[in-house]
């Protein structure tokens, strides 16, 4: 994919969704830097997100950014970081029609905007985080695994070129489906199509208004990833929001583990 911006700007926009190396609320009680609540009944299905939880959500940013601007909106890097940065620590809507208000105001067209960023929201096999494929390799065969996200339809061709799709059996993309997060049919459909008691999974995602609220509110577990389009510094009541939170898919599978 080619870059849009110059080398200052995606250091910029990358730094939104960078990876910590280290934990953002250790305890006493958790020193390898994950937390996770003691559940009752045994673990079958894990689903994941795919959008700064597999990817580098920077991507995403991007293309947005590029989109606002043909849009014929007006603003500095600076502005951009800061509302993005903003919609992060909320967690509360969505980022696309956060930044559209904000940007072009409330009665901009939403969907025009949505199509000029689909032309540049694509994952190059660099957006890939290198935790990615050994956490699936260590829980594949211990669950079955399937996907829950807001995505192209074309994502699909990037995981396979990234060796990503053999893990997976049940998918639950929005383009493909017509379905959104944190729509609770979306989970319904792709729990219905599992065949899977909602008590016997699990979703892992980077955002409570779209992973970890919909899916408890479905009766899922949840596992918040402290990457992508979560906040640099999340509160203490929105760490309780969640079954258990990771730094990194490295702590994943002992989180699961946990569960079995």
């Amino acid at each position: 994919m080619t870059e849009p911006y110059g080398a200052d700007h995606v250091r910029s926009v990358a730094s939104l969704t960078q990876r910590v190396s280290h934990p953002r609320h250790p305890t006493e009680r958790d020193p390898c830097g994950y937390h996770a609540r003691v559940t009752n009944g045994p673990l079958e299905m894990v689903f994941f997100d795919i959008g700064g939880v597999m990817y580098d959500d920077s991507v995403y940013a991007r293309s947005w950014q590029r989109a606002l601007r043909e849009s014929g909106a007006e603003f500095t890097d600076e502005a951009f970081d800061l509302e993005y940065a903003a919609a992060r620590a909320a967690q509360s809507e969505s980022f696309r029609r956060r930044l559209t208000r904000r940007f072009l105001g409330p009665d901009a067209d939403l969907a025009s905007v949505e199509a000029r960023a689909s032309r540049y929201w694509a994952y190059p096999p660099s957006a890939l985080y290198p935790d990615v494929v050994p956490c699936l390799e260590a829980i594949e065969g211990r669950f079955r695994l399937g996907v829950i996200a807001n995505q192209p339809s074309s994502v699909r061709a990037a995981m396979e070129r990234d060796g990503l799709t053999r893990f997976f059996e049940v998918w639950g993309v929005s383009d493909d489906l017509g379905l959104s997060k944190p729509d609770p049919k979306l989970f319904s459909h792709v729990l219905y199509t599992a065949g899977v008691s909602p008590a016997r999974t699990a979703m892992v995602g980077d955002r409570l208004d779209y992973d970890v609220r919909p899916a408890r509110t479905a009766g899922m577990r949840s596992v918040w990833v402290l990457r992508g389009e979560a906040p640099d510094d999340p509160t203490p009541a929105q760490l309780d929001e969640t079954d258990a939170w990771v730094n990194d898919l490295a702590e994943v599978p002992d989180v699961l583990g946990s569960w079995s």
